[in-house]
């Protein structure tokens, strides 16, 4: 049991480490907070005053701020419905006996651990490229011409990419998730009469809606903030523009850092009101 005293040492213990954690986050948070009321021009005077809410009011109006909001959100529900339906079918494939089982597994997960910047080039040269990649030889191979995926289909060419690369993460929690279902639930269904299909939404997706709702939490919050395979892809062209693109663009754009940050605590605003949506999905889950 716990004492006074070693309850006390294990908070002076934490201290260094919790201070450090919330020094992390809360000073960056406090200088965005405090640029997003100023007009801050590095390469321009550097910092001219403060202005109020005149950022909020010019990134909010901006004709490109709703484009980048809905942009945003049609990137992430695609790539959540992707990823989802592939990570269940593929967690119940890989949970199958087969040989070389944990090679495949492996294999299967690998792309999680590929960096993003990698990712997208590697599918914007090597798959995408309308002249000489892999999509543009199988097309040309059965009679159709080369698609030029970038431009052509932007916004499904990168919900590709993306979902390639989060469905290993899907995978994995769902696999672990139907690796818990008792093999004597499914047994006794399958004796009763019951079908595949019946076993599959009466049994295992009830038991994998917890792990589902993890991954959606988890991919959401990351997903809000996707940058670098629209940087290496697109470069916010074609309908592509983000609102985590739109606001580096801004600062890009007009050197003005106080924009920017304005744009970036509208960004924590959406991230945090779809966290506490999903955080209530999450809670009724787990009860």
């Amino acid at each position: 049991m716990a004492t006074k005293a070693s309850r006390s040492a294990a908070r002076v213990m934490m201290a260094p480490a919790v201070v450090l954690l919330l020094g992390w986050m809360l000073v960056p948070l406090i200088m965005t907070l405090w640029f997003s009321f100023r007009t801050y021009l590095p390469l321009r005077g550097g910092d001219q005053g403060w202005t109020g809410f005149d950022n909020y009011v010019r990134f909010v109006t901006s004709s490109s701020f709703w484009p980048a909001i809905s942009t945003t959100l049609i990137l992430l529900i695609g790539v959540l419905a992707i990823t989802i339906i592939l990570g269940v079918l593929l967690a119940i494939l890989l949970d199958q006996p087969m040989w070389g089982q944990g090679v495949v597994r492996i294999l299967v997960i690998a792309p999680f651990f590929v960096m993003p910047t990698v990712s997208a080039l590697v599918w914007k040269n090597i798959f995408m490229d309308p002249t000489n990649g892999l999509l543009a030889h199988l097309w040309r191979f059965f009679g159709a011409e080369s698609v030029s995926w970038l431009s052509d289909v932007p916004m499904l060419s990168l919900i590709m990419i993306v979902s390639w690369q989060w469905l290993p993460f899907a995978t994995l929690i769902l696999l672990t998730a139907i690796q818990s279902l008792d093999g004597e639930q499914m047994e006794a269904a399958e004796m009763d009469g019951a079908s595949v299909l019946s076993r599959f939404f009466y049994i295992a997706l009830p038991h994998l809606s917890r792990a589902i709702t993890i991954v959606i939490l988890i991919q959401t919050i990351f997903l809000l903030a996707i940058f670098a395979e629209i940087f290496v892809t697109t470069g916010g062209a074609f309908g592509t523009r983000t609102l985590s693109y739109l606001i580096f663009q801004r600062v890009l754009e007009s050197q003005n850092v106080g924009l920017g940050s304005a744009g970036g605590v509208y960004a924590i605003i959406l991230a945090n009101i779809v966290a506490i949506f999903l955080m209530r999905i999450v809670g009724k889950n787990l009860d």
